[in-house]
């Protein structure tokens, strides 16, 4: 009966230190931390240039899932055709523009503003606000470029 005891002592002490050693060892869990690449901080983020902000009118011709760096989540690009050009405008990731009440789609009239920029050799706009016909507005960055979608992080 003692040795029995002593069995279930042995044991108890055993999982006790193999489960405090596993939570030692882990890494810690962050909650729901991460932006894909998608922060204002990061390289990304860091191309918006308030130096350069415009506004364009035109008709959105698709609406694209783009991957703008490597290593970052998926993000959505309308592609607008204006009456002096054809333009990617990149919305934001697509964790966020897609769960967004308001919808852009194909054929949609639109007014953007945003930065103007050089990505991977081509003209496109980060867009800063959106403007729909039906006269609804998307606020997607601030007056300094900050994304809505890093909001609750100190500017």
């Amino acid at each position: 009966m003692k040795s029995r005891k002593m069995v279930v002592i042995a044991l108890a002490a055993l999982t006790t230190l193999l489960l405090t050693a596993t939570l030692v060892s882990a890494e810690p869990w962050r909650g729901w931390r991460g932006s894909g690449g998608w922060g204002a901080g990061g390289q990304y983020g860091g191309i918006y240039n308030t130096a350069t902000v415009e506004t364009i009118s035109g008709q959105v011709v698709t609406i694209e899932k783009v991957v703008p760096y490597r290593g970052m989540s998926t993000g959505v690009q309308a592609v607008i055709k204006t009456d002096k050009e054809t333009i990617a405008v990149h919305l934001g990731p697509s964790w966020y523009i897609e769960r967004l009440d308001s919808k852009i789609a194909a054929k949609d009239f639109i007014t953007v503003k945003g930065s103007r920029v050089t990505f991977a050799g081509k003209p496109a706009i980060l867009a800063a606000e959106i403007k729909t016909e039906a006269g609804g507005t998307l606020v997607l960055r601030d007056a300094n470029g900050v994304p809505v979608w890093a909001g609750w992080r100190r500017r």
